[in-house]
């Protein structure tokens, strides 16, 4: 993994920064952690990229708050185009 930033998804909407602050902790040391409200997922930034593997092959597909996690290694953001369609 060269990133130490994972999505987390299939999140309960009730679910918290706090709470997956916790769930990750167990791995390594959590930088930052975001939560998309009403989306069901989020993103966990580790304090290296060891952390963040460790952190996934512990929690993919393990279940949380009722929902089986999904976790993956982020992707940057795409590009969004100047236009709209309508």
């Amino acid at each position: 993994m060269e990133s130490s930033k994972l999505y987390v998804g299939n999140l309960t909407y009730s679910v918290n920064a706090e709470q997956l602050k916790e769930l990750f902790a167990q791995y390594g040391t959590v930088n930052d952690v975001r939560v998309i409200e009403r989306k069901g997922f989020g993103f966990v930034e580790m304090s290296s990229p060891e952390e963040a593997e460790k952190a996934k092959e512990a929690l993919n597909d393990t279940v949380f708050e009722g929902r089986t996690l999904k976790i993956d290694e982020a992707r940057p953001p795409r590009p969004r185009s100047d236009f709209r369609r309508y």
